[in-house]
Formats: C-alpha cells, structure tokens, sequence
C-alpha cells in the first residue's frame, strides 16, 4: 500500500463494472481501490429502480455510501414524483439525490432515444426539491446546458446544503458560480486528457477546499489507462493529476479532498473510518 492514507472516489457505478475488471469481481476491485488508499466509495444510482441493487452492495461493504436519483438521459414509463424520490432516497439510506440534471447533447442527434428539455427540466426540478427537502446534497450531470443548470440551482437549491457538479467539463467562470451557491467541482479522469486545458485550469485557480476527486467507473478512465474499462482506484491518478497541476503533494490533494467529501456528504460522515476521522482532525480539516 503507498503513504497516501486516504483517497475518496465520490462518484462510482459498482452496479456496472465492466466484466474486464479483476474478472468481474467486485470484492477483488474494491480491494485494489483500497490497497491504494481508497477509503470510501459513492456509488451512484442513476434510476430510482437499480437503487436497492447498489444499497446490497453498500450493505457487504461499509466503506460504500449510495445516492439515489434518475439520469436525464434515461427515458422511463412514468415520471417519478417527488414523493417517490424522497421515499426511497429515505429508505435505503442514500446520502445523496442525484446523479440528476440537464444533458441536451444527444437532443438534435438522437431525438427519440432520450428524454425532451421539458422532461428532463421538470425531472431535474423534482429532484432539486426533494434533495432541499431531505436536506441532501444533489449530485448533478450537466452537458450543454450551463444556464438552465445554473438557473435550476440557484432557484432550487439552499447553498447551506449544497451539492457538487460531477465529473466536470466546462470552464472555469461555472466553476466559480456553482461555488458561489454553495456547491463543489469534481474532477475526472478527463482532467489528465491531452486536449483538457481548460479543466486543469479548473483544478490549478479553483480553491482545493472546493475540489472533489471521482473516477465515473467504469466510464472515462485516466491517462495512462485511457481506452480501459475505469475502476475506482485509479481515482489516484486524478489526484495525482491535480497535485502536479498545483505544484503540491498528492498527499494534500488526497487530505483535502477527502474532508471535502465528508463535508458535502453529511450522511456519509459518521460512518467514515475511525483513522480517517482521527488524520483530518489533526490536519485541522474537520
């Protein structure tokens, strides 16, 4: 194991590693996410219904928290009602509603495979307000669609609670406005991408106490793995990534990242592991 003691990959899909990864195994992954200093894990649930699967899986283990929330891009038989997203946020014990938001790419493209803007807008509200009812953070995905994302929070959202734009790509004046309501960037392994410049901008002039890491397993895998099936130890590359990009250590970078985490994540806080707890306290992070 290296000296890093404690890494958090904030945004995971455990439900859907690919069969490539340690053959399918996820006890086998999660272990050599841990022999790395991976600490804890957010595994994502992207429909209400692939919930009670990933909350099994945070049951075996107890470094995995979950979220519970529906994709923009996904198209179902029946839009779930506030209530709906509230009850089983609240029944399986998700620290987090999302992943949820706005994707207009594949609109023009792609028209009768994804949801409309009116669709999407009136699920990512639903999913707002539930959150600021539970008093959750939202975890949002947002492509092509900065002043509608922007709007829907800022109208949405209560800055005391908060939340955390995940795996990033647009510049660095959005970066500052979803700061400024209270929520926190997180970083990709697209940040280590040849043509994202603009990202590690993002990751060298945005505050650290403001960054989180994640890997979106098993999607958008980091240099040097670019073109693998992602797993969340490689959660360490992103960190490392950042560390050159602001000329300090990974060790910094993995410290504070992972008081970010526990900040943002309430729910996740008590449940986090004694030497975590205990390191970030005497670093003066918690």
């Amino acid at each position: 194991m290296n000296h890093y003691p404690m890494f958090v990959d904030s945004h995971c899909h455990l439900d859907r590693l690919d069969p490539a990864t340690h053959g399918g195994d996820l006890d086998a992954t999660l272990d050599a996410a841990r022999e790395r200093g991976v600490r804890q894990f957010l595994a994502i649930g992207v429909t209400l219904e692939e919930v009670p699967g990933i909350a099994a899986i945070a049951r075996r283990h107890a470094d995995v928290a979950i979220s519970a929330g529906l994709h923009p891009l996904y198209r179902v038989d029946e839009e779930p009602s506030i209530a709906a997203i509230r009850e089983t946020a609240e029944r399986y014990g998700a620290v987090a509603i999302g992943e949820c938001g706005l994707d207009y790419h594949y609109l023009d493209k792609s028209p009768d495979k994804v949801p409309p803007r009116e669709v999407q807008r009136e699920r990512f509200r639903r999913q707002l307000i539930a959150a600021t009812e539970l008093e959750l953070p939202v975890i949002i995905h947002t492509r092509e669609a900065r002043d509608e994302t922007l709007a829907l929070i800022r109208e949405h959202t209560d800055p005391a609670i908060g939340g955390v734009v995940h795996c990033f790509t647009e510049d660095l004046d959005m970066a500052r406005e979803a700061v400024r309501h209270g929520f926190y960037i997180s970083l990709s392994g697209i940040v280590t991408f040849r043509n994202a410049a603009a990202l590690r901008e993002v990751a060298r002039r945005l505050p650290l106490d403001r960054l989180l890491i994640e890997t979106d397993s098993p999607y958008l895998a980091p240099v040097p793995h670019r073109g693998k099936p992602n797993q969340p130890a490689w959660v360490v590359e992103v960190a490392e990534c950042i560390a050159a990009e602001r000329g300090i250590s990974v060790d910094e970078v993995a410290m504070q990242t992972t008081a970010n985490f526990y900040r943002l994540f309430r729910a996740a806080a008590p449940e986090a592991p004694a030497e975590i707890r205990e390191a970030l306290a005497g670093a003066g992070l918690i």
